[in-house]
């Protein structure tokens, strides 16, 4: 006991430094109700301050909560301390708090007190992780810094919108600690540079974080507007941004901004539009932040990283009041893809006007090209057809439906141009391209890089992409067109799912739909789709199921109708792809098989969920259940 408070001890003064040099602390006192002096809520926060520093500053996230006794005096706490600090700095700093916040708050139940470097909350009722659909409405701080940028305002929160958001998204889907900082060049004699920082409590799944921060996000940069710093601290998540450096180590997110010259003019504001005016952008980013359907039955060659600008989504409401999540997913989709408007000029200089030079592809959905910035970044840009029947709103609705999904197994399109009777998609260029063109070439060299390990790998990506889709996003998506060559494959070898042309959204209590219209492609649609039109999650599981037992066997759907007749021989080893020369685990194989055939189960009921298919991929001691037979039918569709 000595020891750890002699730590404490000598953290809080080293704290105490910081804390006073930064003009902190910000406390907010809750008013729902109060607790009596020698009370047993008293006693439980006292209990709350002798563990929670200690258990947060253990802890690789620098996060923790505590339960303290039973209800009604039972108390919920969670200190949380800022990812680029260390453990000794946050214990002191969450001690201090300890100190502080029941001075500041008098006898309150619910309270939170705000340092630089940690936050410490406790109440008589439980925080939910996501935070509520609204954001922050209560024990929030939304602080500016009055000074104005004077050299070009409007680039600066372009610039400003494209890398909070960038940040964000490293916070929500690269780091454990739910924890990401940024930089970029502004190119301003007086502030050269721009400095973010994004963070959620670590409990939240990656979803729920950038929902949270897309909210305290959206709500609060417009109050920003020109300012030099800004920052919002909520304790679920918050941001800040200075044009001076503010937090330790290197920038996690570096956003490479063009220099001034270049950058057209474009409207001043930076949160959501008042007007129907068009907008463009032309800020390049490196971090992906949105997914964003391609229409058409895309046969995609090609994958992205490109441009991004990205404004602040307000809630939208249909007139009259709905609660429909898909209007309101559509309607900020639709910002998103008006935010992202690209100049044609800057996209035929990239391709060289479109030359047949640059052609990488072409299908009914048009010519895709590649292209060269003049900072050498390589992309493609996707020429939609002329002759589609695809207006340009319906094609800009169709966008918006998935423009919120953000994945690392996903695609993204990233920017879009409408101009001079064009339309155009730009995507970053993947130079292994699609599954398919090696998977099932014999003369592909790059067959030989397919080793086990590398199609582990890629059934592992499909399958947690699905879940994403499926169960984790803000929407429930079921894609209805996976097959290998929607499958794209970036340098390392990585799995994204593309082509969301036919995708729909789902409630998330809706199980499945009927149409009469049959779309995809045959050898990968469920038998309930092909007989009745019935489409589902569980329809996706059938068409990932096909995609693993051709990574398994290097054979196309059409060919593994014997899987099953193997499977119940026992012979099915003697299927697996040859190229491999047998260097695989034969127990990790079969694992793989057996999934595969659960997947392609007839009966859409039995086949596994994809976050149950996540789970077995990933632990040998899950019991798989004996596969039945499998949904083979008929490789063309019946009429209609």
């Amino acid at each position: 006991m000595a020891y750890h408070h002699l730590l404490a001890v000598a953290a809080i003064s080293l704290f105490h430094a910081h804390m006073h040099a930064a003009g902190y602390p910000w406390p907010l006192c809750g008013t729902s109700s109060d607790f009596q002096p020698n009370s047993t809520y008293q006693a439980n926060l006292y209990r709350a301050a002798a563990t929670l520093p200690k258990r947060a500053s253990a802890s690789p996230n620098l996060f923790a909560t505590v339960i303290v006794g039973a209800v009604p005096e039972q108390l919920w706490g969670m200190g949380l301390c800022r990812g680029d600090t260390n453990g000794s700095t946050c214990l002191g700093c969450l001690t201090q708090a300890f100190q502080d916040l029941p001075n500041d708050c008098s006898y309150n139940k619910d309270a939170t007190i705000y340092y630089d470097l940690c936050t410490l909350h406790y109440s008589d009722v439980h925080v939910l992780p996501s935070g509520g659909d609204d954001g922050p409405t209560t024990d929030s701080y939304a602080i500016n810094n009055n000074a104005n940028v004077t050299s070009d305002p409007a680039r600066f929160n372009r610039l400003l919108a494209a890398l909070i958001n960038a940040t964000a998204d490293h916070a929500a889907f690269n780091s454990t600690r739910r924890f990401a900082t940024g930089e970029a060049d502004f190119f301003d004699k007086d502030y050269p540079k721009v400095y973010t920082l994004a963070q959620c409590t670590p409990d939240q799944t990656p979803a729920q974080c950038r929902k949270c921060l897309a909210s305290v996000i959206a709500s609060n940069l417009v109050q920003f507007k020109d300012n030099i710093g800004g920052r919002v601290l909520w304790f679920n998540c918050s941001w800040r941004y200075e044009t001076a450096p503010f937090f330790s180590g290197p920038p996690l997110v570096r956003l490479a901004s063009p220099s001034p010259a270049p950058v057209p003019t474009l409207p001043p504001t930076v949160g959501p539009p008042t007007g129907g005016g068009r907008r463009k952008c032309s800020v390049p980013v490196v971090v992906l932040a949105a997914v964003l359907p391609t229409l058409a039955a895309l046969n995609l060659t090609v994958c992205f990283c490109f441009w991004k600008c990205r404004r602040p989504i307000a809630q939208a409401q249909k007139p009259g009041g709905t609660d429909d999540p898909t209007y309101s997913s559509e309607a900020e989709g639709m910002e998103m893809v008006d935010s992202m408007m690209i100049d044609v000029s800057t996209l035929r200089a990239a391709t060289g006007n479109f030359d047949d030079s640059n052609k990488l592809g072409e299908g009914g959905f048009g010519v895709v090209y590649k292209g060269v910035l003049p900072d050498g970044d390589e992309i493609a840009v996707k020429r939609l057809s002329k002759g589609s029947t695809q207006g340009v709103q319906e094609l800009k609705h169709e966008l918006a439906l998935v423009a919120k999904l953000r994945h690392k197994n996903l695609v993204s399109l990233l920017g879009v141009c409408l101009e001079q009777q064009e339309r155009l998609l730009v995507y970053e260029l993947l130079h292994n391209r699609s599954l398919d063109l090696i998977l099932f070439d014999t003369e592909n060299e790059k067959r030989e890089m397919l080793d086990w390990e590398q199609r582990y790998k890629i059934i592992n990506g499909i399958a947690r992409g699905l879940q994403y889709l499926h169960e984790d996003s803000q929407l429930k998506v079921v894609h209805r067109d996976l097959k290998a060559s929607n499958i794209l494959l970036d340098k390392s070898m990585n799995p994204k799912i593309a082509d969301f042309g036919l995708a729909r959204i789902f409630g998330r209590d809706q199980t499945h739909a009927v149409t009469n219209s049959l779309v995809g492609t045959n050898g990968y649609m469920a038998p309930e789709y092909l007989a009745r039109g019935n489409y589902s999650v569980r329809s996706d599981a059938f068409s990932f199921g096909v995609i693993v037992l051709e990574i398994v066997t290097g054979r196309r759907n059409l060919d593994w109708v014997q899987v099953w007749e193997h499977w119940e021989a026992g012979t099915v080893m003697d299927l697996v792809d040859p190229s491999m020369g047998g260097r695989f685990h034969e127990a990790n194989v079969m694992r793989c098989i057996h999934i595969g055939l659960l997947c392609v189960q007839h009966d859409p009921a039995v086949r596994p969920a994809m976050s149950s298919v996540v789970t077995m991929l990933g632990s040998d001691t899950v019991a798989l259940q004996a596969p039945s037979k499998p949904g083979f039918f008929a490789k063309t569709a019946p009429p209609t």
